[in-house]
């Protein structure tokens, strides 16, 4: 193996992707669109609505008014309890209201009925706080009736809000506060983040044979190169542009980000508040967004006590050594998959033939991601354990479990060994694959013919 020979591949691999217009459109626009995801919401906030949104209410049963404030969005103005309500629909919206509300008389039950009437669908906010309000009212004219001595204070007294302080003790007796909603949303994150580019990266060396292939390209390169040599540049090469791709996506998403909360200020820090918490706790048991949970947080994002309560938890996070998992795993399983792309292109004459050889190569990652889910829920079971350790699922599966800080070193190391030793085993049956394959034309390859190409010797 020349050393090179293989850096002139490297290079060729390198320069030919990097110079692509979809290459740099992706490059460019991507950190765009993530740094959409977060600018955008905050200026759709600042721009607000069109304006105040005045609603009139003919309230019949009388007790609504004292539940009814206005805010900054809403102001509320009452009629006569007695207005003719057919004759004020027909011209509410000509006196500059946006919305008629009417509120029906107490049946036998207790109840009442609220109609809203609108010259366009309803503002979700308008209808929210109208049955909130109403709500509030109906429910302590119901408590009245029991006449309760000081219902108000034993209402207050108990009302309960519990937080439960996450405590992780460590075998030298130190303790520390946790998060388990931002080490799941941080697991989450990294874990998808390896599924998307182990397949993504894989795919563009698989594409890359097949082009070769196609056009006779390789039959020109190989007569100066060994096809292993050939593989393993390719392989290098689609590396090298994944991390340039990658530092790019990074300056550039920071910078626009910078720069735009220079220009937003504090509505932005809100606004980045609300999405780690939404991320953070908007998921349930079940691995489902929670939608409560969603809301709250998002209600919550403007408190300075909850801002600083986040910061602190992701203060307890090991950023290096959770940014260094990743770098190797990334590293490691684009190398174990990328080889198994390769040789599988090289079985192909076109990408239509790929899907029944592909096959073997996408179950892991697809099982992968599966475990993955359940792992950021349950990261010390046995079940994740050896799913981290297992080569072909440890690159998703252990960046689940890095966040929580819970995996022990031996685990991480031999996960690390054994991905590795993997890579130079795959490394080694898919060169042979490649070395006969990739001068195949006009015949499928079967599995049948892949196990034969093994077996041959050099």
């Amino acid at each position: 193996m020349k050393l090179n020979k293989i850096g002139l591949i490297i290079s060729r691999e390198y320069s030919i992707r990097v110079k692509k217009k979809s290459f740099i459109l992706t490059t460019i626009l991507t950190p765009i669109f993530m740094a959409a995801l977060i600018i955008v919401p905050v200026a759709i906030s600042m721009a607000g609505s069109d304006g105040v949104e005045n609603i009139q209410i003919v309230d019949k049963s009388g007790v609504m008014q004292k539940y009814f404030e206005n805010t900054d969005r809403i102001e509320y103005s009452f009629l006569n309890s007695d207005t003719d309500i057919e004759q004020e629909k027909s011209v509410f919206s000509q006196h500059g209201f946006y919305a008629l509300v009417t509120v029906s008389q107490f049946d036998e039950t207790g109840n009442v009925s609220v109609s809203a009437y609108s010259k366009e669908p309803l503002n979700v906010e308008v209808k929210k706080d109208v049955a909130s309000n109403v709500e509030k009212a109906v429910r302590d004219r119901k408590l009245a009736s029991y006449n309760i001595e000081n219902l108000d204070k034993i209402l207050n007294d108990v009302k309960t809000k519990v937080s439960v302080n996450a405590i992780t003790m460590s075998d030298d007796g130190t303790e520390k506060e946790d998060s388990v909603e931002i080490y799941m949303a941080l697991a989450y994150f990294l874990s998808f983040m390896i599924y998307i580019f182990v397949f993504l990266f894989g795919n563009m060396v698989m594409r890359g044979v097949i082009e070769e292939k196609t056009n006779r390209i390789v039959e020109v390169i190989v007569s100066s190169v060994t096809p292993f040599e050939l593989m393993l540049g390719k392989i290098v090469g689609v590396a090298l542009v994944a991390l340039t791709q990658f530092a790019i996506w990074i300056l550039l998403t920071v910078g626009i980000v910078s720069v735009a909360g220079g220009m937003l200020g504090d509505k932005l820090v809100s606004a980045t508040t609300a999405t780690s918490q939404i991320a953070g706790m908007g998921v349930d048991t079940e691995g489902a967004p929670d939608v409560t949970a969603i809301v709250e947080a998002a209600s919550s994002a403007g408190n300075d006590s909850a801002i600083s309560e986040l910061f602190g938890q992701l203060g307890n996070i090991n950023f290096p050594y959770v940014i260094g998992c990743f770098l190797i795993y990334f590293l490691l399983g684009y190398l174990l998959y990328a080889s198994m792309f390769a040789a599988v292109g090289s079985a192909v004459d076109n990408e239509a033939d790929t899907q029944q050889l592909s096959l073997p190569v996408t179950i892991p990652l697809i099982i992968g991601l599966f475990i993955m889910l359940n792992t950021f829920q349950y990261p010390s079971s046995s079940l994740s354990v050896w799913a981290s350790i297992i080569p072909f699922t440890s690159p998703m599966v252990m960046l689940a479990r890095v966040p929580f800080g819970t995996v022990p070193a031996w685990q991480l190391l031999t996960s690390i060994v054994l991905l590795f030793l993997t890579f130079i085993g795959m490394t080694y049956l898919s060169g042979k694959i490649y070395k006969v394959g990739i001068l195949t034309y006009g015949k499928k390859a079967t599995f049948k013919d892949l196990y034969k190409w093994i077996k041959y010797k050099n």
